[in-house]
């Protein structure tokens, strides 16, 4: 079994209610989604099986919060990354998915190996990329069967109705868990943070738990 690897790197987590934890990342290659807002392009790869990937990690020690299998989006690997979630497991590693949230019956295969769910709801106003609600709802329900938080980027054309319409998703679903509002690192704006305190206020209103991270690893200048 051979998966494509973009990039396996030692860094701390720059988003997300995990921020400044030390973390091995492993970024595979390619995603199904192109979000408007996206900072990774792909231009290469090396191919990995599950236990010379593995034989890897244990390189860096073991001094790690967990390894962040990233992307791109790595679900589109399922079955390479099932395998290597088993052996990272087994070799002591906490497996930390960072994920799109697009493709729940994938991570349906997987979850049983995955101890924290970073997942994204790609809001259609901020990603340009359509209505993808069924599938986060669906997605959330799965993950939910882990530790499991939701970041959504705010830009300056999201809308209020994606933030009421992800609101109703967790409230149904599982109302526990942690909204992170992220603002669009490539935007600075007096009119972005007027729009994202007054999100967040929406969800407080709603009894969702919400906080305000930026891409933290940028404003420090870390990978």
């Amino acid at each position: 079994m051979i998966g494509q690897v973009s990039e396996i790197f030692e860094s701390m987590q720059g988003e997300g209610i995990y921020l400044g934890e030390r973390q091995i990342f492993v970024r595979l290659f390619g995603c199904n989604l192109d979000c408007s807002f996206c900072d990774t392009r792909f231009f290469r790869f090396k191919q990995y099986q599950p236990q010379e990937l593995v034989t890897e990690l244990l390189s860096f020690g073991d001094t790690y919060h967990s390894v962040s299998f990233t992307g791109g989006e790595p679900l589109l690997q399922k079955d390479f990354l099932k395998e290597t979630l088993k052996l990272s497991r087994s070799a002591g590693f906490k497996n930390y998915l960072e994920t799109n949230g697009t493709l729940p019956d994938e991570l349906s295969e997987v979850i049983d190996l995955v101890d924290i769910v970073s997942m994204d709801f790609k809001l259609p106003s901020s990603t340009g990329e359509g209505d993808l609600w069924q599938k986060h709802r669906r997605f959330l329900e799965v993950s939910s069967a882990r530790d499991v938080f939701v970041k959504a980027v705010i830009n300056q054309s999201t809308v209020e109705e994606d933030i009421l319409r992800a609101i109703e998703v967790i409230t149904t679903v599982n109302p526990t868990v942690v909204l992170v509002l992220q603002p669009d690192s490539r935007v600075e704006s007096a009119l972005l943070k007027k729009k994202i305190d007054n999100f967040k206020g929406i969800c407080t209103r709603n009894n969702i738990i919400t906080c305000v991270i930026p891409q933290v690893h940028k404003i420090v200048g870390v990978k």
